[in-house]
This record gives C-alpha cells, structure tokens and sequence, in this order.
C-alpha cells in the first residue's frame, strides 16, 4: 500500500464561479481522497488533500483538464496527515 500524505494546496487563476469545489469534491471522492476546499476572498481556492502522492497529482491533473477552469499557478505544500479524517468536504 502507497503512502498517504496530505497536501496544503492553493489554486489561482479562474477558480471561483466554475465550479471548482464541484468538481474537486467528485474527484476527490471518486479516487478515496480526504481532506476539504474553499474559496477564499483573494480569488484563489485553497484545499488540504489528504491521499496518496499519485492520486493528488491526478485530480490536479483533472482539474486542469476542465474547460471551464484555468490555472495560473497552483502551490503544493506537504503537511501532516489528519489520521481520523474519513472524507471530503466543501467548506463555505
């Protein structure tokens, strides 16, 4: 079994008013990650994903995939795993 890790991760570009947080949470659930998203005042989105490192790098990679979504920069930061957090959640 891979490693989990978590990841602190801050999106800029065309993030808010596209359905980011939609699409982030299903693809989150679909490939068993944890962890949560939101908007914040900035324009950018923040989310802590918590999986393991291929996973992660393939819901970045979905996600940039999306017509509607466009990523200027996205800042990945590793932090400490939550070892009760059992699922995803969109926070407003």
């Amino acid at each position: 079994m891979r490693e989990r890790v978590r990841e602190r991760i801050t999106f800029s570009g065309c993030v808010q008013g596209v359905g980011f947080r939609y699409k982030i949470s299903r693809l989150a659930e679909a490939y068993g990650v944890t962890g949560w998203v939101r908007n914040e005042c900035d324009g950018t989105v923040s989310a802590e994903l918590q999986g393991t490192v291929p996973e992660i790098d393939e819901i970045i990679r979905r996600i940039n995939e999306d017509r509607y979504i466009y990523l200027d920069d996205v800042q990945r930061t590793r932090i400490e795993t939550v070892s009760d957090e059992r699922n995803f959640s969109v926070q407003y």
